[in-house]
């Protein structure tokens, strides 16, 4: 069969002019660029799937975070593991933070951060400073201006900031959580960070947007490194996807210097 095939095809080239066979090649090579062309507007335009690596990795870590996905590189594993997706806080959580004086100086600081917080937490410290020694964080985070500013008036008050067990700072939480001369987090207390997540302004351009979340995060480490705190902290927030969250271990928080004794081991200090 096969040497059928090629006599025919000897048989049609011989009776074709060298003009007709270069238009014929011509015709193909025409075709073929079109095709390829028009697959690369298509992938360009979203129209169909990329095939890169990264950007297949990146989908697979929406999956959840029990296992690596099939196929993920190894060298990937330990970090898709740590990564899980964002909680769903208790419901009250999700209200504005409020501030409530307890016993032994403790402040108790719970629910979002919202545009605001920082400047109901100065009157708060207006009229109970001289009592207040710890402030108790449990918040899912929120603004994170405001959460710089509780964070500063903390460590010039010199406050200690504490996550009692089995409670929850994440997200601009830690930032807050950073400013304690003293830190301290409970057993089983979850601390973890991501990425910050800039609002675009009813003007803005999206680069407008990208300025604002670079400034952002230089203000952010900035502020972590006067609180003493080890910048790992924030690169671990700039990998992490804003709707999932980096989970500090124990060792972890001590070593990046979060934490600086527990709870049970560290009475409270008054203010000097």
């Amino acid at each position: 069969m096969r040497a059928a095939l090629s006599e025919r095809v000897h048989a049609w080239l011989a009776d074709k002019a060298d003009e007709s066979i270069l238009r014929w090649i011509f015709r193909l090579v025409f075709v073929v660029t079109i095709a390829v062309l028009g697959a690369d507007l298509a992938e360009r335009a979203g129209w169909l799937a990329t095939s890169d690596p990264l950007s297949q990795t990146e989908v697979q870590q929406d999956a959840p975070m029990t296992d690596a996905p099939p196929g993920a590189p190894s060298i990937l594993a330990p970090l898709i593991k740590r990564l899980i997706p964002l909680p769903q806080p208790d419901p009250a959580l999700a209200r504005p933070i409020s501030f409530e004086l307890g016993g032994g100086g403790r402040l108790l600081a719970t629910g979002t951060i919202t545009p605001g917080s920082s400047q109901a937490f100065a009157a708060e410290v207006d009229k109970h400073g001289e009592y207040i020694k710890t402030v108790v964080l449990n918040s899912p985070g929120g603004a994170v201006a405001d959460a710089l500013a509780i964070g500063r008036l903390i460590r010039a008050h010199k406050f200690a900031t504490e996550v009692e067990a089995g409670k929850y700072c994440a997200s601009s939480c830690p930032l807050v959580f950073a400013g304690g001369i003293e830190r301290r987090a409970g057993e089983r207390a979850v601390i973890g960070v991501h990425q910050i997540a800039a609002m675009r302004s009813a003007n803005g351009a999206p680069r407008d947007e990208m300025s604002l979340g670079q400034t952002i995060s230089a203000r952010c480490e900035r502020y972590l490194a006067e609180m003493g705190i080890k910048l790992d902290v924030w690169v671990h927030a700039m990998e992490t996807p804003h709707d999932r969250l980096f989970i500090f271990k124990p060792d972890e928080l001590k070593g990046l210097n979060l934490v600086t004794s527990q709870p049970d081991s560290a009475p409270e200090k008054a203010r000097t």
